[in-house]
């Protein structure tokens, strides 16, 4: 067998039906950043600790550099880019907008693929829930509790233990 043999595969990408050959080797983070083109996706640590490559794969949140793109055929992919409807925001990103929920930005595009992923669950009911279900994204930049208030808003969650002064401790992630 070829080690360059190449394998076609059709994904649907934010809403757009596209044709690729690849390698059997290569994740999905690579081919969404180097083959389509969309940067949006952040390549962090590479072993899926750090969540800043998660996209959302038939609507449920994954750490596409942990995912071979060829396992994927047939299959939806929404990345940061296609969250929004045109020019209007999706609801958490006009949240993250109007909680400060972001300093460098780097995390931001999987922050927001988790947390859409986490309101389409529909599991987090206190704010205890969104922290454990975000907490496989890291913000090297501690906006911990902008990102939980955020996520907050978008579920209509009492945010007011936020505004209590609660500290968020660097033993857990979000907690």
């Amino acid at each position: 067998m070829d080690p360059q043999q190449q394998h076609p595969i059709r994904l649907r990408i934010n809403g757009r039906d596209r044709e690729f050959d690849v390698e059997s080797w290569v994740t999905l983070l690579d081919l969404l950043r180097e083959r389509a083109g969309l940067t949006g996706t952040k390549k962090g640590c590479d072993h899926g600790q750090c969540g800043a490559c998660t996209v959302l794969l038939d609507g449920r949140r994954v750490n596409s550099c942990l995912t071979l793109a060829v396992m994927q055929d047939g299959h939806e992919v929404t990345t940061v880019e296609g969250l929004a409807q045109g020019d209007e925001l999706h609801p958490l990103q006009q949240a993250f907008i109007d909680c400060d929920a972001f300093q460098c930005g780097y995390c931001t595009p999987g922050q927001l693929c988790s947390a859409a992923g986490l309101v389409a669950e529909g599991q987090a009911k206190t704010i205890a829930d969104v922290r454990e279900l975000m907490s496989g994204n890291l913000c090297r930049c501690g906006a911990y509790p902008q990102i939980v208030r955020a996520v907050a808003q978008v579920l209509e969650l009492d945010a007011s233990a936020l505004d209590a002064g609660q500290p968020f401790t660097t033993g857990s992630v979000l907690a």
